[in-house]
C-alpha cells in the first residue's frame, strides 16, 4: 500500500493562518521523512477555518524544504482561471523540481457564490465548458496542439524535461467519467462523497482511454482519518473536528475547536445527526485498528494508494496521527 497526505491547512482556534501555513510545511517534511508518497495542498477560497488559497505559493516553499515527496494541488479549481496559466505555475514547479509535481484539477469553487464572483467571470459557464478546459490544459502540458490551433505557437515557459502529472479530483460518476476520457489518473474524495464509491472507481477503470502518457487508469482515494496510540485517544481528539463541521454547518465563522469544547458543547438532534454520518466515513483508532481498516478500503476499491487528511484541533497530535500510520504501514 501505498499512502499520501491532503492537507487542507486548517485554522485551529487560538491559533493564525499563519500558524497554519507553518504547520502545513512541517507535515510536508514529516511526510518527506516517513516516506508517504505524495503531499498534496487544496485550495480553498474565504472559507471558515482554512489558511491556503493558492497552493502553487506553498509547493514553491515546500518543494525546497523536501526531498523526494511529490508535491502537488488537491486541487486547482480550473474555472476560475486560464488554462494556460495553470500550465505555467505548474511547468515553473516541475522545473525546479523534477519528477516531483502532481497537477490536481478540481472544479468546486471552493467558497462562497461571492467569492466566486469575486474570482472569475462566468464561473457556471467555465463548469460546462471543463471538457474543453481540460482539452487545452493538457494539450499544453503536452506540447499537442494541431498546427493550424491559434495556440499552437506558443508554449508554457519554462517547459520542464518532465511534464507536472494531472489528475482529476472528483466526487461523482461524472468526474470519473470525464477524468477516463481524458486518459487522466483520477482521484476519488471518498471522504466527500456519499455516493457508490467502489462503483465510480470501477466505471472510471473500465473507461479509461488511453491519450497521452498514462498507459493505463490509476486511482487515488482519500479518506478522512484520525490515528492515535489508544482507540480512546483518537476518539477524543476527532471530537475537534466534529464540532467543527456542525459549526461550520450552521454558518460559524470558527477555527477548528479544542477538544474540551467539543466535550462540553450542546448538541441538538440535527448535530448529532451530522456527526454520525461524517464519522461513518471517517476511520479513527489506535494503528493496527487504522491498518487493518484502511487495508479494508484498499481492497473494497482495489487501489494501490491511499491519501490520508487529518482533522485535529492540536497540531501535535495531527503530525504523530501521520507519523504512527506511517510506522505501521510504511515500515513493515
Amino acid at each position: 500500500m501505498q499512502l499520501s497526505i491532503l492537507d487542507q491547512a486548517p485554522i485551529s482556534a487560538g491559533m493564525t493562518a499563519q500558524d497554519a501555513l507553518h504547520a502545513s510545511t512541517e507535515l510536508a517534511r514529516i511526510g518527506d521523512r516517513l516516506g508517504y508518497t505524495r503531499y498534496w495542498m487544496a485550495e480553498h477560497h474565504d472559507l471558515s477555518g482554512l489558511a491556503c488559497p493558492s497552493p502553487d505559493v506553498m509547493l514553491g516553499i515546500i518543494g525546497a524544504k523536501t526531498t523526494s515527496i511529490r508535491i502537488g494541488s488537491g486541487a486547482v479549481l480550473l474555472p476560475h482561471y486560464k488554462p494556460f496559466r495553470v500550465a505555467e505555475t505548474y511547468n515553473l514547479l516541475a522545473t525546479l523540481y523534477p519528477r516531483r509535481v502532481d497537477l490536481g484539477i478540481g472544479r468546486a469553487p471552493g467558497g462562497s457564490a461571492e467569492v466566486t464572483m469575486a474570482l472569475s467571470d462566468n464561473f457556471l459557464e467555465n463548469v460546462r465548458k471543463m471538457p474543453d478546459m481540460l482539452d487545452d490544459l493538457l494539450r499544453f502540458l503536452n506540447d499537442d496542439f494541431p498546427k493550424d490551433h491559434m495556440y499552437a505557437k506558443i508554449r508554457p515557459s519554462p517547459v520542464p524535461k518532465s511534464s507536472p502529472n494531472p489528475w482529476l479530483l472528483g466526487t461523482s460518476e461524472k468526474s470519473a467519467v470525464l477524468a477516463a476520457q481524458k486518459g487522466m489518473a483520477y482521484t476519488f474524495g471518498h471522504f466527500m462523497s456519499n455516493q457508490d464509491g467502489p462503483s465510480i472507481v470501477r466505471k472510471y477503470v473500465n473507461g479509461f482511454s488511453k491519450k497521452y502518457e498514462l498507459r493505463k487508469p490509476k486511482v487515488i482515494v482519500t479518506i478522512s482519518v484520525i490515528c492515535a496510540e489508544t482507540t480512546e485517544e483518537a476518539e477524543k481528539l476527532a471530537l475537534s473536528g466534529q464540532l467543527w463541521s456542525v459549526k461550520r454547518a450552521k454558518g460559524e465563522d470558527i477555527g477548528i475547536p479544542t477538544v474540551e469544547e467539543a466535550k462540553n458543547y450542546s448538541y441538538t438532534a440535527d448535530d448529532l445527526a451530522l456527526i454520525k454520518k461524517a464519522k461513518n466515513k471517517m476511520i479513527i483508532g489506535n494503528p493496527k485498528e487504522v491498518k487493518l481498516q484502511l487495508e479494508e478500503i484498499q481492497k473494497t476499491y482495489d487501489v494501490n494508494e491511499l491519501m490520508i487528511v487529518t482533522i485535529t484541533h492540536s497540531t501535535k497530535a495531527k503530525l504523530k496521527s501521520y507519523e504512527l500510520i506511517a510506522k505501521e504501514i510504511l515500515s513493515n
